[in-house]
């Protein structure tokens, strides 16, 4: 499974006009065709966050529930409203914070290390995640150029 990271998503939603944008766009299209794309409540919720900015309450929620779809992606461990958030322990989030991590970062990764079958994380700062992740942290232009799907 390739994990994506938010920025990733973030410039395809909202800003068109990053010199990645079409990179990032092909790079998306990509993962929805193989269908192997994931990512996490956590970072669906920055996504919302970020863009609930510039969105009514009706399409705050649309862009919540339609998410998966939209990219062909699971949201792990689950997009459901009413579900519960995964628990992770303040000690494992310390654990990786003590990497020299910031907590947005520290949170993700202590999520990714519980989870297994991720094969690869992709993201436009993958350098905040490497040498913190016991797999490569690429950006999105890498992923297929250097083979690692």
């Amino acid at each position: 499974m390739i994990f994506i990271d938010s920025d990733v998503f973030l410039i395809d939603l909202r800003y068109k006009r990053d010199p990645k944008f079409y990179e990032n766009k092909e790079f998306l299209q990509k993962v929805q065709k193989i269908g192997n794309g994931v990512t996490s409540i956590f970072n669906l919720l920055e996504i919302c966050g970020v863009l609930s900015f510039n969105l009514n309450n009706q399409q705050l929620r649309e862009l919540f529930y339609y998410f998966p779809l939209r990219y062909n992606i699971r949201v792990l461990p689950t997009s459901d409203e009413s579900a519960r958030l995964p628990i992770l322990t303040i000690k494992q989030i310390m654990q990786v914070i003590a990497r020299k991590v910031a907590f947005g970062d520290a949170l993700i990764i202590a999520f990714i290390e519980k989870i297994e079958g991720i094969s690869i994380f992709v993201s436009w700062n993958a350098k905040h995640f490497v040498n913190r992740l016991s797999i490569p942290a690429v950006a999105p232009s890498k992923v297929f150029k250097r083979g690692f799907l």
